[in-house]
């Protein structure tokens, strides 16, 4: 993933997640969603500003140095909050309860991503 593809998909993250966390706060909560649900709902919105910033910060370190393992980390962070948020978004907002099994995949491409961040620090590190 390039480093400007990078910055526009981190800025919409941040984006949607700010609108996303203020339907969950308002409007989900005032719709007598269960308290589980709203609770869920906040957590998807939690995971994918932090991913969205994180992405944001692995933007700006490859505008100084291109380290491979940071442009896997940028894949992964995206690929996270698509199945991790995504599928917590849909479970709670459309009541497709099939596609839970995506929500630990997207744990895991996150979990991959910051394994990707730490083998790049051997590399960012000894420059």
């Amino acid at each position: 993933m390039s480093a400007k593809f990078g910055f526009y998909v981190a800025a919409l993250l941040c984006l949607t997640a700010t609108g996303l966390g203020a339907y969950g706060a308002h409007g989900l909560a005032a719709s007598g969603a269960a308290p589980n649900l709203v609770s869920a709902f906040n957590t998807a919105v939690q995971y994918q500003f932090l991913h969205g910033l994180a992405l944001l910060f692995l933007v700006l370190a490859l505008r100084v140095k291109i380290v491979k393992p940071l442009q896997w980390a940028m894949v992964f962070f995206t690929l996270g909050t698509f199945l991790f948020s995504g599928s917590i978004y849909a479970l709670v907002l459309l009541g497709t309860k099939g596609i839970g099994f995506v929500t630990p995949l997207g744990g895991v491409c996150f979990m991959a991503g910051w394994l990707s961040v730490l083998l790049a620090g051997r590399t960012w590190l000894r420059s």
